[in-house]
């Protein structure tokens, strides 16, 4: 249904061509692009996992004179110290021509001090090894050299352009009112989101994402010997209590399009010790000992938050209807908001295509939220129209085999660079 109204909507549209200021655009990023390969590489080589807070407000820093060079005020977001994480870097320039846009990046990566994945390596003429280079430092650098072409050319005059470039998106700082504050006020001052995670694909772009959360719960027995399980003194004990509740999570919960509930860890037994910080435990029990103590911790995906409260009531539901001489809890908490596909949405998508049909670069249409993890996006959802997935194209994310596509850069960044010039050109 969303792909055919998203169509119904692109085929409306009549296709214009390049105005002489998009050409000279264009021809501004091609001559630019051997630089912001360059510069992709040395963002790169600078290991900025989430928590090496020094290498992050080194990629900060980066960035910030290169955004500082094309006429933007950067400045520099610390955090807490108890929150263990870096800040954020925003660069922003003022005005109130046309639509007020944040553009959506991040600093960290997931490969930390200790990785042995650490440097930008040429694997062909078009792809290189590059940890961090796809997700999303690459989308970064299409940023900057998107904005960077716009400035040569004069065309960023009176325009409101926040950038956004947070140092922990791989592991969120917590608390999130804390990490997220200035990302959700940027978005209170704007009119549009545009987030450049990796690219699912040239020809797609992202119109929802799934929101996540997490949830945990706890399940108490009564602890005999395991000669009298299931007599009215003993009850059943805490592990199967928690088989019955697992089970009927996968029985009466699953089943709605774009809700999914994982359960990551199970412990089960006597004692049970959980380090949250380390996700590692231990478990003392024996085959002799009617269990209990029974943990299980889990992620919940969602397109809406209607959608995950009604999952969380019916997980609560399952959670209170105890096996006998047993009793249960189960705790909720929030990450990422869902990024829904709104009718905003999918105009912004619509305008996309037209840019790229203009470029000569196909259509662009919406990727399966379904197959998307959750963004910074998704935290400014509730208060701008979004698009996401607006970054470099490459494979193995998260992986010590990420790679970035560099023969696709320069056309990706061209397609950025016309978006905002249009955005920031609207009445």
């Amino acid at each position: 249904m969303l792909l055919v109204v998203v169509l119904f909507t692109i085929g409306s549209l009549s296709a214009q061509q390049l105005s002489g200021k998009e050409k000279r655009i264009v021809q501004t990023i091609e001559e630019n692009n051997d630089e912001a390969i360059a510069f992709l590489e040395r963002v790169v080589n600078i290991n900025s996992g989430t928590l090496n807070k020094d290498g992050v407000k080194e990629v900060g820093e980066v960035f910030s004179e290169a955004f500082e060079d094309i006429g933007f005020g950067s400045r520099w977001i610390a955090m807490p110290e108890e929150m263990n994480r870096a800040g954020h870097m925003f660069a922003e320039i003022n005005g109130n021509r046309g639509k007020k846009l944040l553009l959506i990046g991040h600093l960290d990566t997931v490969f930390e001090e200790d990785s042995p994945f650490q440097t930008f390596k040429m694997v062909n003429d078009s792809i290189a090894h590059a940890p961090g280079g796809n997700d999303m430092k690459g989308g970064n650098v299409i940023i900057l050299y998107a904005l960077k072409a716009l400035q040569e050319n004069g065309l960023l005059n009176n325009a409101q352009i926040i950038v956004a470039f947070t140092g922990d998106e791989e592991s969120t700082g917590k608390p999130l009112s804390i990490s997220r504050k200035d990302l959700i006020e940027a978005a209170k001052r704007s009119d549009i989101a545009l987030g450049f995670e990796t690219s699912t694909g040239f020809n797609y772009a992202t119109v929802a994402r799934r929101g996540a959360s997490g949830w945990e719960v706890e399940v108490e027995g009564k602890r005999a010997h395991s000669s009298g399980i299931f007599n009215e003194r003993v009850g059943a004990g805490a592990v199967f209590e928690m088989s019955r509740i697992l089970n009927a999570f996968y029985e009466e919960v699953r089943g709605e399009e774009y809700l999914t509930f994982n359960p990551g860890i199970l412990l089960g037994g006597t004692f049970v010790d959980y380090d949250q910080k380390s996700s590692k435990a231990e478990v003392f029990g024996k085959s002799n000992v009617v269990a209990q103590k029974a943990l299980v911790r889990g992620g919940l995906r969602f397109i809406s938050e209607e959608q995950k409260e009604e999952a969380r009531n019916k997980m609560r539901e399952i959670v209170s209807n105890n096996l006998p001489n047993t009793s249960a809890r189960i705790n909720f908490t929030d990450s990422y908001p869902a990024m829904g596909p709104t009718e905003g949405n999918l105009n912004l998508l619509a305008k996309l295509n037209e840019v790229s049909l203009d470029l000569g670069q196909g259509e662009v249409l919406p990727y399966d939220p379904g197959k998307r993890g959750a963004a910074d996006t998704s935290f400014v959802a509730a208060y701008v129209d979004c698009l996401d997935g607006l970054g470099t194209m490459g494979s193995g994310a998260h992986t010590p085999e990420e790679t970035v596509n560099l023969n696709t850069f320069s056309e990706l960044t061209k397609r950025t660079a016309i978006m905002i010039y249009r955005l920031i050109n609207e009445k």
